[in-house]
């Protein structure tokens, strides 16, 4: 770990959409995090985007990414992170928690909390994390066809669907995923993301490579890490997500310290590589915090003033 001074980063006047990043040329590269800190973080470390990831959100708290924690557990964190940061907030959604009721309902609720998109997986509900090796069947075609169909209904603005394909998880072929891929395409989704396990990023690149549309292609680094993101973007995607690194960072970083201070007895030994407390002030938004109050204490002064000659002839 080594310390840096950040400086502060300049906030826009107003959030940027994914579809304004979608629209625009390059790459579009988000991060994971699972608290308004994190996405600070991301933020600050000039990501455009934060993937709300349900892996690091179900660990944070404690159990597995087995849609253990409800959607308003998980809609919760997203409008935080939301409302910390003017990037935009991707929602990892998992398989939509549940079928077309709740999917739309889903849609209604984090297009109000001000989520930019929405990513809903073509497994059954609940699901299973990707990387685990376990039961990762997929629903029929025509029944997550509806669930993409429903969840583009019911917003009324600018969050985007994003069709989240486990075909080659699930085992299937290249030919499979693609074929789901222009299905949910069809069905209304503003984008696909194409998810694989593999070492190599081989598979995904040859996706790229076939994928003849226009709908913007997501894809997932985390297994075929060696893959750079331009040569991502080379190849034909729109968005990278690097979705759980900085929890797996926080957790190696956090358990030497930890360790470190029981061994040592005192925390000398890494005090210069760590961030320091008005680091964490600054990310808190502290300053701006105190600026205000000053700000409108004054105010009530001058206001208080204005009106003592009032009160004193009543």
């Amino acid at each position: 770990m080594t310390r840096t001074d950040h400086p502060a980063v300049p906030v826009p006047a107003r959030r940027t959409t994914l579809r304004e990043l979608f629209d625009a040329p390059g790459l579009v590269r988000i991060v994971g995090a699972h608290n308004p800190l994190g996405a600070r973080l991301a933020e600050r470390a000039g990501f455009d985007g934060v993937w709300a990831s349900g892996l690091e959100v179900s660990a944070s708290q404690g159990v597995p990414d087995a849609d253990i924690l409800t959607m308003s557990d998980l809609l919760s964190v997203s409008a935080s992170m939301a409302s910390a940061v003017r990037i935009p907030v991707v929602s990892d959604c998992d398989a939509g928690y549940g079928n077309v009721p709740q999917v739309m309902h889903m849609v209604r609720r984090y297009e109000a909390a001000g989520i930019s998109a929405v990513t809903i997986e073509d497994k059954l509900f609940p699901k299973m994390n990707s990387f685990v090796a376990s039961n990762q069947s997929l629903l029929p075609v025509e029944a997550f066809c509806g669930k993409i169909a429903a969840a583009a209904a019911a917003r009324t603005g600018d969050l985007l669907v994003i069709a989240r394909i486990e075909a080659l998880i699930a085992g299937h072929d290249l030919d499979e995923a693609l074929s789901r891929a222009h299905a949910y395409e069809a069905a209304g989704a503003d984008a696909v993301l194409i998810h694989a396990k593999d070492r190599s990023p081989d598979v995904v690149l040859e996706f790229l490579e076939r994928w003849s549309s226009p709908l913007p292609v997501v894809v997932v680094p985390t297994t075929y890490h060696t893959v750079t993101a331009a040569e991502l973007e080379e190849a034909g995607a729109k968005m990278v997500v690097y979705a759980n690194h900085g929890l797996r960072a926080l957790i190696t970083a956090v358990s030497q310290t930890f360790s470190s201070i029981l061994r040592d007895g005192r925390t000398s030994r890494f005090e210069d590589d760590i961030a320091t407390v008005e680091d964490v002030f600054e990310l808190q938004g502290l300053r701006d915090m105190l600026d205000e109050e000053r700000r409108h204490d004054a105010a009530g002064v001058e206001h208080a003033l204005a009106a003592a000659p009032l009160a004193s002839r009543s």
